[in-house]
């Protein structure tokens, strides 16, 4: 039984090697196309390399409204998601590929709720699990899922990203 395992153990390797997928791939798969990026319309820039980091400027949803309100847990984790279609855009387009992540290292997700709202990880878990989807372990990451009184123009979330990548 050990024989076997140990000639089995090499080919499962190569599979599993094989089998990889780079983030674009898995975008593919996914059936999601990444948006245009657009400019910031005050005073400052979407990102900011230091050494091998990226901070991302808080990116906002396009829906809008206050969880607990107006919208529900599930609208919320769409929000949250779609945001996260942005934020891989905002991404490809400061590292000039996504292969050039290394791993997503800390995500600040902002929540409009209201004072009695209590589920902003799982309205957050929207874009944590797209980013688990698409680069798989190199997605996970430190977090901090918080829920603010309002949010510039009423969106619905805004979050804040800092990935390390590659020399």
């Amino acid at each position: 039984m050990k024989t076997i395992l140990l000639l089995l153990f090499p080919a499962f390797f190569i599979v599993t090697t094989a089998s990889a997928q780079t983030p674009d791939e898995r975008l593919v798969e996914l059936g999601i196309s990444l948006p245009e990026v657009s400019q910031p319309t005050a005073n400052f820039v979407k990102w900011r390399r230091v050494d091998n980091l990226i901070y991302l400027a808080g990116i906002g949803s396009k829906m809008k409204g206050t969880l607990g309100k107006d919208l529900s847990v599930e609208e919320g984790f769409e929000a949250a998601r779609l945001t996260g279609i942005d934020i891989l855009a905002t991404l490809k387009a400061a590292c000039g590929s996504l292969d050039n992540i290394k791993q997503f290292v800390k995500v600040r997700g902002m929540v409009n709720s209201t004072p009695d709202f209590y589920e902003q990880p799982a309205v957050i878990n929207g874009f944590s699990d797209l980013m688990v989807d698409v680069f798989g372990e190199k997605g996970k990451h430190a977090r901090a899922a918080v829920g603010h009184a309002s949010l510039p123009s009423n969106i619905a979330i805004e979050i804040e990203v800092i990935v390390e990548v590659k020399r």
